[in-house]
């Protein structure tokens, strides 16, 4: 890998965390503040322990930001709400997908009426990200996910891709979303050095109903885990290299999911950072 391209999408990381009961612990002990940690939000468990793990990170002096999923939105009320809580917290930065919820838990169903909303509201947050899709989405065309991506670039301020294993998709999938002239900044979901057994084991903590959802909706993913040789994120990076770093890919930095193995995670960034350095 070369050291020139890759070493400043390392340092500019996003670790995303789940709010579990010793996500903090294991934040405070591994995670340096100048990485930025996003929160997911379940559709089990709501809103609330992500509202109440992020307050508690940010004020650590982590810069923070909260996955706010349309779906798990009640009505207008609960927006503002959940606004005014995070803007008392000091976070300036939102994630807002559609969300897993099935059904909604009020009247939004998608993303892009929650970036309306909140641009109503004065546009309370300076950075706000959107999803975007790599690989098919299971249920929404591939054509349908990047013209939403169009359809709130003027609400967005970045892109967050999900999970992808495959170079060559990855690569395509930047140069289509720029032929197409979303130019927003792109942070690249990339899964940590997650070993399968704790990932099977974390996503059983879950919860009986989400753990059934996640399973479903990520069984590749269990897939490329036990393939021969396993997964390794820097291999998918390697490999990936030179779409990454193409001054037209626009890629901002590494959306890195831990799935909570946190520690490991940037134990797995410092060496490859340090590889990369000698």
């Amino acid at each position: 890998m070369g050291a020139a391209g890759l070493r400043p999408l390392l340092e500019n990381v996003r670790y995303e965390v789940l709010p579990a009961k010793a996500t903090e612990d294991k934040v405070l002990a591994h995670v340096p503040r100048d990485v930025v940690v996003t929160v997911t939000a379940s559709p089990v468990k709501g809103l609330e322990p992500t509202l109440d793990l992020v307050g508690r990170l940010a004020a650590h002096g982590y810069r923070v930001v909260p996955h706010v999923p349309a779906r798990l939105l009640r009505d207008d009320a609960h927006l503002k709400d959940v606004v005014d809580r995070l803007a008392e917290a000091g976070v300036a930065d939102v994630f807002v997908p559609a969300g897993d919820a099935d059904p909604p838990a009020g009247g939004y169903d998608g993303a892009l009426p929650v970036l309306r909303r909140l641009g109503e509201l004065g546009s309370p947050f300076a950075r706000v990200g959107v999803t975007g899709y790599p690989e098919s989405h299971p249920l929404i065309h591939d054509d349908i996910t990047i013209q939403a991506m169009w359809d709130k670039r003027e609400h967005a301020t970045y892109i967050v891709s999900n999970l992808c294993f495959d170079p060559r998709v990855l690569g395509e999938w930047l140069s289509r979303i720029r032929r197409r002239d979303v130019t927003l900044p792109v942070h690249v979901g990339v899964a940590g050095p997650v070993q399968r057994a704790k990932l099977l084991a974390m996503a059983t903590k879950i919860g009986v109903g989400e753990s059934t959802r996640f399973l479903t909706k990520h069984a590749s993913w269990f897939v490329r885990f036990a393939a021969p040789g396993g997964y390794a994120p820097e291999r998918l990076l390697g490999r990936t290299e030179a779409a990454l770093t193409a001054p037209s890919a626009g890629v901002a930095g590494l959306h890195l999911f831990t799935f909570n193995q946190i520690a490991e995670t940037e134990k797995w960034r410092r060496a490859l950072l340090d590889r990369l350095g000698a």
